[in-house]
């Protein structure tokens, strides 16, 4: 039976561009929204720019922009490169709009209703050079607890310690650098410590799937020390003005109405943004959507770092206004780069843009994400390399090479349509299976392993099968009918991950995904190839490196004085013969040499100086490999777990009728002939450099 679900995704600062750090989060979320609408489901994804707070107001300055055109600016561009990593949201709406200041003030009046807000004076950190108070990412300091340098001054990012700036070491204002001083002022706090709102937040913490087990158990260690919640800040402030004559002058902190945007722009979308005939008012979106008991499920998803803020004070806030609160709230880790935290100055900062900017495919990254993304908070790594060989192995090598060789050998075969080959069609029905529990629980890494093994088996049987040899056999023709539907349960399983790929390769095999109904079974009906499959090309290493911006320091050219004549006359004398074929580097720079590990070698039939090698080069299936290197190894199994250097990306070539895909190193003359080896410490798969 279909659902009715209301997803958000944390909102991104209108301070700036998109980075790739967002895109974990906002890939994550739309692969699950595309997967819960593949099986029926009716899925809103609400999403915002957050367009308040100081650091808005202070750059907007510096650009001398107003703080809601500049705001308004970044929302566009961050709108423009969602699109562009074919993020679909419902709606990318603002947090500075009418909806949303109406929201806020109704969810001040419900908790000052509730008697929760109430008047402390505040010591706090002031910058008497700038004028003004410091909010907590104004101030950098030494962590109090662990001793970490250049931290802000709310929460300790290598230890994850939250504390008062004034408890900061050194601390500076993070505009001047100069050091504040401490002055008094009143503010408006939520009593969060009322018996019956900790026994509110208590419960929907500890309620079976709202939160992860470990995400939970953090939330559960505040909870015993629960701190009251400071909603207000002072100008100078870009945001909505308190309208409560006990703060004067006093503004709503970003963080009230930052998650009141998912409210007022699910409210917006529905209002302004949906065809005329599903368009709701306020008071039916409400009763639909948001009212305690309403017939939808409301997750939000968002990453670690703003925990604390949705499991501890958003719960609350919802209460008091009389709405339901979120059914589930997924939890991710951060996004580091190459091992590091991404980082401006080492290069490893990189916007979306650059991203595209360096000529790669956004399905690719997607792809990579969710290979790596489960339902904890790790932090996800992307290591270039890792990027590269990932992609290279599971999709170029995989899958897509597996569809054109497929789709080449079934266009000479004709439209065909036989008994399932009984191994493959097991395989892929239950991993198919697998693959839809696994979306539900973001298992989302098991989701794309699921899609490779497939593809490994196939490739397994194909190179077996040799259907090459007579594609018109009946044998043959069964072998090609069964995977061409295998790629089609391929195509189901990765369609909610890269859709323009899984598309693509569906209609190659002359069918339309479908809805992703329990049970879905492929293995029905002719294949006909009807287009060319879509291609993956492999990665260079030159293409993923330009992501990292940080150019090497230039160095001055050095200028020699001209040689005498002696001196040349010397040097053409000395000059040893020509080496034939000379290259440039760039040349060489575009040979790619990996360690492979021969599991396999014997003789190719009818010819005496070849032998097929199966080799492990660290991918998904090992490669095929015919080498001239017969005269030199009469026994075979002598080359079987060696080591042996491969020039990975060579075009792949037939050889009597195998399927070379590579070319390994070897020196000397036959009969004499030794293959290039490597020490066994060295993992199949390394770079040879």
């Amino acid at each position: 039976m279909s659902e009715r679900v209301l997803v958000t995704s944390a909102l991104p600062y209108a301070n700036g561009p998109i980075h790739l750090g967002h895109m974990v989060e906002h890939v994550q979320t739309d692969v699950y929204v595309r997967y819960r609408r593949s099986i029926g489901d009716e899925v809103t994804w609400i999403c915002a720019a957050d367009a308040h707070g100081t650091p808005i107001e202070v750059n907007a300055g510096k650009a001398g922009m107003d703080p809601a055109a500049f705001a308004e600016k970044y929302r566009a561009d961050q709108r423009r490169d969602f699109e562009r990593f074919e993020i679909a949201h419902d709606t990318y709406y603002t947090t500075h709009s009418p909806e949303n200041r109406k929201w806020a003030y109704r969810i001040y009046d419900a908790l000052k209703a509730k008697g929760l807000i109430y008047k402390k004076s505040v010591e706090q950190l002031y910058c008497e050079h700038d004028k003004r108070f410091l909010p907590d990412r104004f101030v950098k300091g030494t962590c109090p607890k662990c001793g970490t340098p250049d931290q802000y001054g709310d929460v300790c990012e290598s230890c994850g310690t939250t504390y008062d700036p004034r408890e900061l070491l050194q601390p500076a204002c993070a505009l001047c650098g100069r050091p504040p001083v401490v002055r008094a002022s009143d503010h408006a706090y939520v009593n969060l410590r009322k018996p019956e709102v900790h026994a509110l937040i208590q419960g929907w913490v500890e309620a079976e799937g709202h939160l992860e087990p470990g995400v939970r158990a953090q939330v559960s260690g505040w909870l015993a020390d629960l701190q009251d919640w400071c909603i207000t800040r002072d100008p100078p402030y870009f945001g909505f003005p308190v309208q409560d004559p006990d703060f004067p002058g006093k503004f709503l902190y970003v963080w009230v109405d930052a998650p009141i945007g998912y409210l007022s722009s699910a409210e917006h979308h529905f209002a302004e943004e949906v065809p005329p005939e599903r368009r709701l008012a306020p008071e039916a979106f409400e009763r639909a959507w948001l009212a305690e008991g309403a017939p939808a499920r409301l997750e939000h998803f968002i990453g670690k770092d703003i925990l604390r803020f949705h499991a501890v004070f958003w719960p609350a806030m919802l209460w008091a206004a009389g709405l339901k609160r979120p059914d589930r709230m997924p939890v991710h880790g951060h996004l580091t780069v190459n091992g590091e935290k991404m980082s401006k100055s080492r290069g490893t900062f990189v916007n979306a843009a650059t991203y595209l900017d360096a000529g790669l495919d956004p399905e690719l990254l997607r792809y990579f994400y969710c290979a790596n993304l489960g339902p904890g908070v790790a932090d996800l790594d992307l290591s270039l390399e890792e990027f590269r060989n990932r992609i290279n192995a599971d999709l170029a090598n995989n899958i897509a090479n597996l569809a054109s060789r497929v789709a080449a050998l079934l266009q000479r075969a004709g439209p065909v349509e036989a008994r399932p080959d009984a191994e493959i069609r097991e395989l892929a029905r239950r991993l198919l299976d697998e693959a839809r529990a696994d979306y539900l629980r973001l298992q989302l890494k098991a989701v794309v392993r699921g899609a490779s093994e497939i593809a490994v088996l196939c490739n397994r049987r194909v190179q077996a099968g040799k259907p090459w040899e007579n594609p018109s056999g009946e044998e043959q023709r069964a072998l090609l009918w069964s995977v061409a539907k295998a790629l089609l349960a391929i195509a189901m399983i990765l369609r909610p991950v890269m859709p323009r790929f899984a598309g693509g390769l569906a209609r190659a095999f002359g069918a339309e995904l479908p809805r992703w109904d329990e049970g879905f079974d492929p293995f029905h009906g002719p294949v006909e190839v009807r287009e060319k499959p879509p291609q993956i090309a492999r990665l260079e290493a030159r293409q993923v490196e330009r992501l990292i911006a940080v150019a090497p320091e230039a160095k001055p050219a050095r200028v020699s004085a001209a040689p005498s004549p002696a001196e040349t006359a010397t040097k053409v004398t000395a000059r040893p013969a020509p080496v034939p074929g000379v290259i440039g580097y760039e040349d060489f720079a575009r040979v790619e040499l990996r360690v492979g590990r021969v599991q396999a070698a014997e003789p190719v039939p009818k010819a005496d100086k070849l032998l097929k090698l199966s080799v492990d080069v660290g991918e998904a299936a090992p490669r095929t490999i015919v080498a001239g290197i017969a005269p030199a190894y009469p026994d075979p199994s002598r080359l079987v777990g060696l080591r042996i250097v491969v020039v990975a990306n060579l075009e792949p070539r037939p050889l009597r009728g195998i399927l070379s895909q590579g070319m390994l190193l070897a020196a000397g003359e036959a009969p004499d002939l030794q293959v290039v080896t490597v020490g066994e410490g060295i993992a199949p798969g390394a770079r040879v450099k």
